[in-house]
């Protein structure tokens, strides 16, 4: 029998809320999604889960947090029908083709592609609900390029990201003085109080919605980016994971529990810190926090023993690509039931374990 595919990691103050509470939907105040790209369909019946049933079940007041295909994900929360948003979403980013002989460049078709992908999200009644939603409160996550950063594609930019890599190697904090983090909200944040370094707030319309979302997934070379969105200050927009790659958690502030389905058991700060090891948030960062993530064991029975992988796009072929991700989506029923499971269980820790 395989063992259990769903690894759960719990802060110390959220061990103790959920042993006092159990699994109550009320205990999570802030929902957290990482950049992750195609990574989001080995997620694929997790999301459908909680998006359609468990987090449906209350009517309290939550915070979306997301950078990159995390503020994909959310938008479909908060749209009309979650259910169907989310299957829509999941659907067109499998469903992603095109012809290998296009002669158009790279960032136009990727461009074009994900245009595509977030129109399942960004009618003009999704829109609006998303961003009048009286209960989930979206914040889209933004990079702002600064400098040699704010521009599209040349080697102005090519030295700005190399420069941002070195300056964050020798501080996060260094990462300041290439990119801003510019948040688009429905709302007052109240779970992050983004301290770290400079940050703009910027309210969200249904009128940028869609170009908000394109910003945090626009990841540099490969696709064009956003610039000078309107109501928010001028520049060129990048990908909020190069900034916010998994979050940092020092910047938590609220009271309530944040509910973090990841695509992984480590929690990195921004894209520059994927193999930096020492630039991972602490257990203290985490103790109110709630990982869902695939296990180990699970990982390995997935085709290539992973999750499916924005680099599949050119490591594979079109039929291959989609018929590896589509077994991965259809898998992680396994992910949802599992958590299921847990929540309907005698003993609410029964499959928790410790954060550090």
């Amino acid at each position: 029998m395989p063992e259990f595919p769903l690894t759960i990691l719990a802060g110390r103050d959220a061990i103790k809320r959920i042993e006092r509470d159990g699994w109550s939907p009320e205990l999570f105040t802030a929902l957290v999604g990482a950049s992750g790209g195609a990574k989001l369909l080995g997620l694929t019946h997790l999301d459908r889960f909680l998006f359609g049933d468990y987090l449906q079940q209350t009517s309290h007041r939550m915070d979306l947090y997301g950078s990159s295909i995390g503020s994909w994900r959310h938008a479909a929360l908060a749209s009309p029908e979650p259910l169907a948003a989310i299957t829509g979403l999941q659907d067109r980013y499998l469903n992603q083709q095109w012809d290998e002989n296009d002669r158009r460049k790279p960032h136009e078709v990727v461009d074009e592609l994900c245009d595509w992908v977030l129109d399942s999200i960004c009618s003009t009644e999704n829109a609006s609900h998303i961003c009048n939603h009286p209960r989930f409160n979206t914040h889209i996550v933004t990079a702002r390029g600064l400098g040699l950063n704010n521009a599209q594609r040349s080697l102005r930019l090519g030295l700005g990201m190399g420069l941002a890599a070195i300056r964050n190697t020798l501080g996060r904090e260094q990462l300041a003085k290439s990119f801003q983090r510019v948040v688009f909200s429905t709302g007052p944040s109240w779970a992050f109080e983004f301290s770290d370094f400079s940050t703009r707030h910027v309210s969200l319309s249904p009128a940028t919605l869609k170009q908000a979302l394109l910003a945090s997934g626009s990841i540099p070379f490969l696709m064009s980016g956003q610039q000078d969105i309107p109501a928010a200050p001028p520049g060129q927009y990048w990908d909020g994971g190069i900034i916010d790659y998994h979050f940092d958690f020092s910047n938590h502030s609220g009271n309530g529990l944040v509910l973090y389905p990841h695509f992984s058991e480590r929690v990195a700060m921004g894209w520059f810190d994927k193999s930096l090891p020492w630039r991972a948030n602490s257990a203290d960062q985490l103790s109110r926090t709630i990982i869902l993530a695939p296990s180990r064991s699970y990982l390995s029975r997935l085709p290539n023993g992973r999750i499916p992988d924005r680099r599949d796009f050119s490591r594979m072929s079109q039929q291959t690509r989609m018929i590896c991700w589509k077994q991965a989506m259809d898998m992680s029923r396994e992910l949802a039931d599992a958590f299921d499971g847990v929540v309907r269980g005698s003993d609410p820790l029964s499959r928790v374990r410790p954060t550090g």
